[in-house]
Order: structure tokens, then C-alpha cells, then sequence
């Protein structure tokens, strides 16, 4: 989304959104994806209806880069008119007692539990993840709507002692409206139900925007949430292209009917949409850029830290916010260290597509995060890095690149500067606690960061120290739903999932009872 400027096609106002009788996609049933044509939607959802629009976009399997479906082009007219249906929806829903809110949140968690293998082959199918990681997904996405199917029962006033006799004082907690919902795509399932399923169970009606190369899990869902009962207009998807987007974008940062957004994506990205919320001071959540450091102490288990290595560099090809982007090793264990590393990279790391059962690697999602890591490795190898193994594009296709260790790595490489997003692990050699930490803090951004260290004392410090909303000591993966999921500094505002995550949607209101 390099620009939200206000686009106003003169061909909008014409554009009619017409019942569209979906026969099964033309490629669903084409190659191996082996697609579930009744969860592959391509039109819009507006209003508990599948709605057409004049234009369509291609989706395509990044690991062959065959057309998967054409899906509807929505522009701003049908993001206004989302947005309009979830405004109209939205008293009756949040006015539902939250027991009725609950058992439909509940309902979609079971459709999708029912239908997870379906679900899994959508997301490997648009995204290239392998099948296992996608499976993993599904699992992840549906626990969010199990959790805020509880959640939602949980939402509780207070009452506050008084100063005057004759009065009482309540605080009630009441959702805040439509939220619009612009999410990534690389984990096109499970950012949407994290953000979602907290704002249903406060009673909150929502737009979605997928991304444009992953749109048939939040179709898929959409599907989903029909079967399950909830009712129309209150989850509302407006797939559109990358040239529809800026429009898109407009309407759902500055319709005065959507009172909070929230994203994950770009940090560059989530400044526009803050710039652009600020004119009708809305409710804004961001979940935005990583560059997670991964610091392996001397006093740390070398194979439990590279086995978290491994999980946290590879998971996604490198393609998480929540991914190592720099690893910091002590010199006393660093040489040991990067050979094991080395070595467990060869031994369980597999390129392929994604629905083969050996791939752990399946391809970036576009040639362009492919240039992306080229362009690290070939500005590290001329400051004097040293490939260790991988480094190059993988004979597969031209969105396939080998996993990839580089040692010998200073902080003035660029890939040491801005998140990779890809599947390259540079390492740098450290000598002392406060210099780790240093190096650690110097970013700008502060999402996740991992250390590894069985030294009590240390881990107490460098828990604390690290600036980063989330901390994995001995861990490399962090993610949970009972979890609160966020960053710090330019990594974004609010936080998803857990206890907390349902506060994002939720307005405190005092009410003063006074002549008692």
C-alpha cells in the first residue's frame, strides 16, 4: 500500500454488486492443489451476500506461478458499502447478550475444526507454506475464535466506591463499533481470526481486507461464518488488487462509520494508515515490522538453542514478523555454535512446493522478496561476510532461495539494518552481556527477541533490558493465544490474543447515578 491518496474512479458510481452464484473456481479442481470447491469463493462478502464486481484479479500459487482463481475487484464503492452493512448490522449484534455472541463464535471454531484439511490446502495453495505449517495455522487461527468464544462472557464492568454518599458510580464496557481489519499475507487465516474473533465477542462488526495475494482464506472464512450463524453484514470481506488498494484503503481509514482499525503489516504502511485515521481520530491497533534478535549466551545449551534457531529463522521461509533477523552468538560458543547450526540447516531443512510431505522450505511469496535476501547476502559477502552454506536461488523456480547462513557478519550490513523477511541468518560474534544488549536495542522496531542462557541472573537481566514487546528465553517461538501479541516502539500499537487482546474493542463508559 505505497499510497492511500483518494482515488475517485468515475466508472465507481456505476458499479453494481450483483448475487453471485458461485460455481466452483476454474482452477480449483487444476494441479495438485486439489482445492475444496465449496470453501473457494471469489466474490466479495457484503452483507451476508457473495457479491461480483465488473473487474477480477488473478491469485496464483507462488511456488509455480500458475493462476489458482480470479477474485472480485472491489473498489471504494464496495468498501463503502461494507462498511454501511456492518454499521446496520451493528446494533443488533452488540446488543446481543454475549452468551448468543459466544455460541456463534463457538460455531465457526467447530466449522473450521470440521474443515481444517480444506482450509490448510487454500493457505499452502496461495502462500507456498508447506502443508504441515499450514495445518498449524489452521489450528492457530481456530483457536483465537475458541478463545474469544469465552472471552466474550468475560467482559466485565465495575463498580467504584463513591466520594458523596447519595451517588454511584458504574463503568461499563461497550464495543466500540465497525472495525475495519487489514491484514497480511502471511498468515492469511490466522491474523484474521486473532483480530476478528476479539472483536465479535465485543460485540464489534467488522470489514476485512486481505491481502491481494492471499484473499481465499478470508473468502473461505467467510463461507464459514455463514454456515455458523452469524449474521449478515457483521463479518464483511472486500478482496481487491494491489492497483484497488489505495482506495480501498481511503474508505476504511476515513468513512466516518469505522471507529477503529486494526493492522498488521509494513511499519512504513501502518504510518499512512495512522496519518490517514488521524482526521477522524479513530481506534487504531498495529502489529507492524520486526527485526527480532536471537542472542545465544556461553552459558547456553548449543543444541536446544539451535533447535529454537531453526524454529524461529525458518519457520514460513523466514517470512514471520516474529522471525530472527539478526543473530548475536558470545565468542566463547560462537564457532561451535555455527557449525551445529550449519549442520542441522543441511540435515532438516528441505526446499520445495509446499504440498510435497519432505518440504520445510516452500518459496517466498513473490520474485521480489526473492531480490530482497540477494540483495542482503550480496551486501554482506562485499563487507566481508562469509556464506556458510546456501546463498543463492534454489533450481526449483524463481521464488524458491536456499536457506542460508552467513558468519562473519558486522552491524553495518544491511541485513543487520532492515528486516529480511526471507531465509537468511546472519550472525554476528559478541563479546559481553551489555554489548549484546546494545546491539540488540539499537533498532528502531521491537516486536520479539529470543536469547538462550541458563544463567538465572542473566536471564532476569536480559528479560528485562531486551526492548521488545515479546521475550522467548530458551524458546524460539512465542506465539500462544492465551498470549498477549505486540510490540514496542515503531513495531506497533495495542496488543492480540489473549486476555487483553479484547480490549482493543471495547469502549469505557462512567456512568454516575446521583440522588440516591
Amino acid at each position: 500500500m505505497a499510497s492511500l491518496l483518494w482515488r475517485r474512479a468515475p466508472a465507481a458510481a456505476a458499479r453494481r454488486l450483483l448475487l453471485l452464484l458461485l460455481p466452483p473456481a476454474p482452477a480449483a479442481r487444476r494441479g495438485s492443489w486439489g482445492l475444496p470447491a465449496a470453501l473457494v469463493r471469489r466474490g466479495g462478502l457484503v452483507g451476508g451476500r457473495w457479491l461480483e464486481t465488473p473487474a477480477a484479479f488473478p491469485v496464483q500459487d507462488p511456488a509455480s506461478g500458475e493462476e489458482l482463481g480470479r477474485v472480485a475487484d472491489c473498489g471504494a464503492a464496495e468498501a463503502r458499502a461494507a462498511v454501511r452493512a456492518a454499521h446496520e448490522a451493528g446494533g443488533a449484534w452488540g446488543r446481543l447478550p454475549a452468551k448468543e455472541r459466544s455460541v456463534c463464535l463457538r460455531r465457526w471454531y467447530e466449522l473450521m475444526m470440521e474443515n481444517k484439511e480444506e482450509l490448510a490446502r487454500i493457505i499452502t495453495a496461495e502462500n507456498g507454506k508447506p502443508l504441515k505449517e499450514a495445518q498449524g495455522e489452521i489450528l492457530y487461527s481456530a483457536s483465537f475464535l475458541e478463545w474469544f468464544a469465552e472471552e466474550a462472557r468475560r467482559v466485565y464492568g465495575d463498580v467504584i466506591p463513591a466520594s458523596a454518599k447519595d451517588r454511584r458510580i458504574l463503568v461499563l464496557k461497550q464495543p466500540v463499533g465497525v472495525a475495519a481489519i487489514i491484514t497480511p499475507w502471511n498468515f492469511p487465516s490466522a491474523m484474521i481470526t486473532r483480530k476478528v474473533g476479539a472483536a465479535l465477542a465485543a460485540g464489534c462488526t467488522v470489514v476485512v481486507k486481505p491481502a491481494e495475494d492471499t484473499p481465499l482464506s478470508a473468502l473461505a472464512l467467510g463461507e464459514l461464518a455463514n454456515q455458523a450463524g452469524i449474521p449478515a453484514g457483521v463479518y464483511n470481506v472486500v478482496p481487491c488488487s494491489r492497483q484497488q488498494t489505495p482506495a480501498v484503503g481511503e474508505v476504511l481509514c476515513t468513512d466516518p462509520l469505522v471507529a477503529k482499525i486494526s493492522f498488521t503489516g509494513s511499519t512504513a504502511t501502518g504510518k499512512i494508515l495512522l496519518k490517514h485515521a488521524a482526521g477522524t481520530v479513530k481506534r487504531v491497533s498495529m502489529e507492524l515490522g520486526g527485526h527480532a534478535p536471537f542472542i545465544v549466551f556461553d552459558s547456553a545449551n548449543v543444541d536446544r538453542a539451535v533447535a529454537g534457531a531453526i524454529a524461529s529463522k525458518y519457520r514460513n521461509s523466514g517470512q514471520t514478523c516474529v522471525c530472527t533477523n539478526r543473530f548475536l552468538v558470545q565468542k566463547g560458543i560462537h564457532d561451535k555454535f555455527v557449525e551445529k547450526f550449519a549442520e542441522a540447516i543441511k540435515r532438516e531443512l528441505h526446499v520445495g512446493s509446499g504440498f510435497d510431505a519432505k518440504t520445510t522450505q516452500g518459496p517466498l511469496i513473490n520474485e521480489k522478496a526473492v531480490e530482497k535476501v540477494e540483495r542482503h547476502i550480496n551486501d554482506a559477502v562485499s563487507q566481508g561476510a562469509s556464506i556458510v552454506t546456501g546463498g543463492k536461488r534454489h533450481s526449483l523456480g524463481k521464488n524458491f532461495f536456499e536457506p542460508t547462513l552467513l558468519s562473519n557478519v558486522t552491524t553495518k550490513m544491511l541485513c543487520t539494518q532492515e528486516e529480511t523477511f526471507g531465509p537468511l541468518a546472519p550472525v554476528i560474534k559478541f563479546e559481553t552481556e551489555a554489548e549484546a544488549v546494545a546491539i540488540a536495542n539499537a533498532a528502531d522496531v521491537g516486536l520479539a527477541g529470543y536469547f538462550y542462557s541458563q544463567d538465572p541472573a542473566q536471564i532476569w537481566r536480559v528479560a528485562e533490558q531486551l526492548e521488545v514487546g515479546m521475550v522467548g528465553v530458551n524458546e524460539g517461538i512465542v506465539s500462544s493465544v492465551e498470549s498477549p501479541f505486540g510490540g514496542v516502539k515503531q513495531s506497533g500499537l495495542g496488543r492480540e490474543g489473549s486476555k487483553y487482546g479484547i480490549d482493543e474493542y471495547l469502549e469505557i463508559k462512567y456512568v454516575c447515578f446521583g440522588g440516591l
